[in-house]
């Protein structure tokens, strides 16, 4: 047991990084900017797994232990208890005057009369019926066994719910993405679909559990302060028999609210907004574009992003990468300029703007590498492959003109909803094992265990010595009452 406690110690001392530094899984562009204005300290806490805490080594080190702990634990226990089960309560202590709680009285009564009234009275008790001596004749009860069934449950359910919880890792996978209302869709059919995808340790992204959903449309209401009140995103979903059919079931999907369909949970996580952009092209060719920009401001929801284009109608590859376009900056959902800087006051579109940097050139989309939708690859930039040709601030229906006519437009913002698909096989078990660690729990610490024995021993005169002695076995807050209570009636009954 202090094996186990000390683990628990540890495991709990070792969440704590956990709790207090970003982690990887949860958001690793948190984790690169911690590492990077910490320094050395920031990289040498990453060489100790403390921004992977739950996936690090010596986490699961402790967490392996602690399993072997409570399962060395657990097994003499049960089989100790058991075998109490099975065997009867003990003798009759020959001078129940020394136990804790003691009383006798003298009896007309035979002792078989006296032990058929203790009897009656300790219905509920194990007991069992002696002879000794003398002629006297015992009753040996006891009573809560529950109390070591309740622990018994509460540590097993406890090894359980780790169990699960290990196998939900295992088994499980959670996976988020970005979907434009308006009629944004999204489907459950492969890895390739999600924004970022973190599998359990078996799964390999392939035999996903098949739906899909619809944005129609997504509202949210703040207070005066600018504090988010409601998230609400209506939305329609396929799954079963409606992929086949091509029937869409309506679902509002709140914050805290998740849909269940096809065995796993769809949670509504966060929105944002994406800058509608319209570009006319000197030839008078016109390209529309609407790429989500994600917020920097968690408050105003000011955001940044980059909205990328194409040149329509080029079939040379080095012409076509020469010429293209990225619309880069900051989106305020309610506007504020100061002087030339534009700044938001409040997260809700009242009044949108953008203040825009516009590139021209290539953006290295073709260069094989990874590339983040939300900025322009800096090294394009710094080896002059890609140039900076405007910049300018825009209100809905403005525009700004290049040197080469080609016409930028602001036509507004639309919302985007951030999603996440979870899948935890083990769920029903996690709370069924959660129930029964309370229900273990709360027994064992309710119900006392405690013994009662009761001896009559047949005198000369014809009378009867009637002892009773009582012992709890556990904390003793309360027996000395219930004994009181007890042994008045059995005295009672007797005098």
């Amino acid at each position: 047991m202090r094996t186990a406690l000390t683990l628990l110690f540890l495991l709990a001392l070792g969440a704590m990084p956990g709790a207090l530094l970003p982690q990887r899984s949860l958001n690793p562009q948190k984790v690169t900017d911690y590492i990077a204005e910490k320094g050395w300290w920031g990289s040498f806490l990453d060489r100790l797994q403390f921004f992977d805490v739950y996936a690090s080594y010596w986490f699961s080190a402790v967490y392996v232990l602690l399993f072997v702990s409570l399962i060395g634990c657990l097994l003499p226990r049960t089989w100790e208890y058991a075998k109490q089960m099975r065997a009867k309560p003990v003798l009759t202590p020959r001078n129940l005057s020394r136990m804790p709680h003691h009383a006798s009285a003298t009896s007309t009564a035979s002792p078989e009369d006296v032990v058929a009234a203790a009897k009656r009275r300790l219905r509920g008790w194990r007991l069992v019926e002696r002879e000794e001596g003398g002629g006297a004749r015992t009753v040996s009860a006891e009573r809560g066994f529950l109390r070591e069934t309740g622990n018994l449950v509460f540590h097993f359910s406890l090894l359980g719910l780790l169990v699960a919880f290990a196998l939900g890792k295992m088994f499980g996978y959670e996976g988020q993405v970005i979907v434009q209302s308006q009629g944004g869709q999204f489907c459950n059919s492969g890895v390739y679909n999600f924004d970022t995808f973190r599998p359990g340790l078996r799964v390999d992204g392939t035999g996903l559990n098949q739906f899909c959903v619809k944005v129609d449309d997504f509202h949210a209401t703040y207070l005066h302060t600018g504090q988010a009140e409601t998230f609400r995103a209506d939305i329609q979903y396929q799954s079963g028999d409606d992929l086949e059919t091509g029937t869409w079931r309506p679902y509002p999907l709140r914050v805290n609210h998740p849909l269940r369909t096809a065995g796993d949970r769809l949670y509504l996580l966060g929105h944002g907004y994406t800058p509608l952009f319209t570009v006319t092209f000197p030839g008078g060719e016109v390209r529309t574009g609407s790429t989500q920009w994600r917020p920097v401001n968690d408050v105003t929801l000011a955001s940044e992003g980059a909205t990328k284009f194409d040149p329509p109608g080029v079939t040379d590859d080095e012409q076509r990468r020469r010429n293209q376009i990225a619309i880069t900056g900051l989106l305020a959902p309610t506007a504020a300029f100061r002087g030339q800087l534009l700044d938001s006051v409040f997260p809700e579109a009242r009044d949108p703007a953008v203040a825009v940097d516009v590139y021209r050139g290539d953006l290295g989309r073709d260069s094989g590498r990874g590339q983040s939708i939300f900025t322009v690859d800096q090294e394009q930039v710094t080896d002059g492959k890609l140039a900076k040709v405007a910049r300018q601030n825009l209100k809905v229906g403005e525009e700004v003109r290049l040197d080469d006519g080609t016409t930028i437009r602001f036509d507004g913002v639309r919302d985007w909803v951030s999603l996440q698909v979870s899948h935890d096989p083990t769920q029903t078990w996690v709370l069924a094992f959660a129930v029964l660690v309370i229900l273990g729990l709360g027994v064992s610490l309710t119900v006392k265990r405690r013994r009662v024995w009761v001896r009559a021993t047949p005198q000369e005169d014809g009378r009867t010595v009637v002892e009773v002695g009582g012992l709890a076995r556990t904390d003793q807050a309360g027996y000395g009452e219930e004994f009181g209570s007890l042994s008045r009636d059995l005295l009672k009954e007797e005098g």
